[in-house]
């Protein structure tokens, strides 16, 4: 997966080095030529304090001199880093030594600095010659390039130096700049990590850049075709469900009347129960059906909220759920507590319902069943706790999901503890299981904000 930030980074630093270091080369380039001019020159002055210091010999056949004292000769070659080397040659004479070092490279007045080699060691060189004299006279001056080079050292490490902080300066403002180009990206990424799974409203493109809003509307579109795909799909369970229920409730009339109208027809008795019994099953399970499309998460109306007492719903939820443990003979208590939070009535009745009827059926005759309302903290909590077989610690997650039965013998749709799940998640409630106070059957915990 390639990163824009990344790919951006590396198309304007990359390009910004490359521009810095041909900007340092030509700096360095325009800032060496005059220093060079100027020890070139202090060259050319030498050799010229040099020439200004010969004489000629009276007469035809006189010869040139030079007078130059040894306190002249050592302020010449005071020099604290370059070795400095001169001579001075009469012209008349070929090439007679006036003054200086003998093993001199050769003069080669008019050629400009020159570079030579003196005694091993790579000199520059400046010459210069004087027709004043008879038969013309040159004197030349060398030295060595020990202070060229420790002031082109100098000069490069300070540029490199410089061009570092620029460049490290230059970096740090293309990042900034490459994340705060990107901030939209970050903030779209942030509002859809925000939502929850249910939200499926428009992202909108009042603070979206130009460049983003195509893939922003596109992914409005997608939403759209999300939301209209599960509200067919909603509206389709709701319908199928509604429309059953009238029907079957005609068939349980039915039976019902020619069960009271056979009542000693054993055989016929026995085949109008089974029907009962399958149309009863029939009945929860679309009851089921109708309170799974209600309690959905993504198409929960939050306008429906309001403040009850879960303690007091419990209380009127469970009136019918007596005869039911009397007929098992199973001990179902109640420890309720006073517990305000904000829900749904409708959708609470179905949790509870669903919850007790669970724990109902996986409940063997003589064992128990209790439901508590407490608080815990900032959390008030709804625990259905029986003494049933338990769910194993692998399956207590699976059994959340729709049409999932841990038990065959027990009847069940599979679908109670889904519902239970979704009204949980369409409340912000947290639902968990986990095995009873004293180690053995199921404890279901729900955790509302109080």
């Amino acid at each position: 997966m390639t990163s824009i930030r990344v790919r951006l980074l590396k198309w304007l630093i990359g390009p910004i080095l490359l521009v810095n270091l041909a900007g340092a080369s030509l700096i360095y380039l325009l800032a060496w030529s005059p220093v060079q001019l100027a020890f070139d020159q202090s060259l050319g002055d030498a050799a010229a304090s040099l020439l200004a210091r010969l004489h000629g010999a009276a007469g035809p056949g006189g010869r040139t001199g030079i007078d130059l004292p040894p306190q002249a000769e050592r302020a010449l070659r005071a020099d604290p880093v370059d070795a400095v080397y001169f001579a001075v040659r009469d012209g008349s004479a070929g090439t007679r030594l006036l003054a200086g070092d003998a093993d001199f490279p050769p003069l080669r007045p008019g050629a400009g600095a020159y570079d030579a080699l003196m005694r091993g060691e790579p000199v520059r060189v400046m010459a210069l010659k004087v027709d004043s004299t008879p038969g013309g006279a040159v004197a030349g001056v060398a030295k060595t390039l020990r202070k060229r080079r420790q002031v082109g050292g100098d000069t490069v490490r300070a540029m490199l130096l410089l061009e570092a902080l620029f460049t490290l300066i230059l970096a740090g403002l293309v990042w900034f700049s490459v994340t705060g180009a990107l901030q939209p990206l970050a903030r779209l990424r942030a509002n859809l990590n925000a939502r929850d799974g249910d939200d499926l409203a428009p992202i909108g493109e009042h603070d979206v850049p130009y460049e983003l809003a195509p893939v922003v509307r596109a992914f409005d579109d997608l939403l759209v075709k999300l939301q209209a795909g599960g509200q067919a799909r909603h509206d389709f369970l709701a319908n199928v469900a509604h429309q059953l229920r009238t029907p079957l409730a005609g068939i349980k009339l039915q039976l019902e009347w020619l069960a009271a109208r056979h009542p000693g027809d054993a055989g016929s008795g026995h085949s109008i129960g089974l029907m009962l019994q399958s149309n009863e099953r029939m009945i929860r399970q679309t009851n089921q059906l109708l309170a799974l499309a209600r309690a959905e998460p993504s198409h929960f109306e939050k306008t429906r909220l309001e403040t009850l007492d879960l303690g007091a719903l419990v209380a009127e939820s469970i009136q019918h759920f007596v005869d039911q443990a009397l007929r098992k003979g199973i001990d179902l208590g109640f420890e309720l507590a006073p517990l305000a939070i904000a829900g749904d009535r409708f959708l609470l009745r179905d949790l509870i319902d669903n919850l007790v009827d669970n724990a109902l059926r996986y409940t063997a005759a003589g064992g128990a069943v209790t439901v508590r309302c407490l608080h815990d903290g900032q959390f008030g909590v709804l625990e259905v706790e029986d003494s049933g077989p338990g769910i194993a610690s692998a399956e207590r997650e699976r059994v959340f999901n729709r049409f999932v039965r841990l038990d065959d013998k027990t009847t069940g749709s599979g679908l109670g503890l889904a519902i239970v799940r979704d009204i949980a998640l369409a409340h912000r409630a947290r639902i968990t299981v986990d095995a009873g106070k004293d180690g053995s059957g199921a404890l279901f915990r729900v955790r509302f904000l109080a």
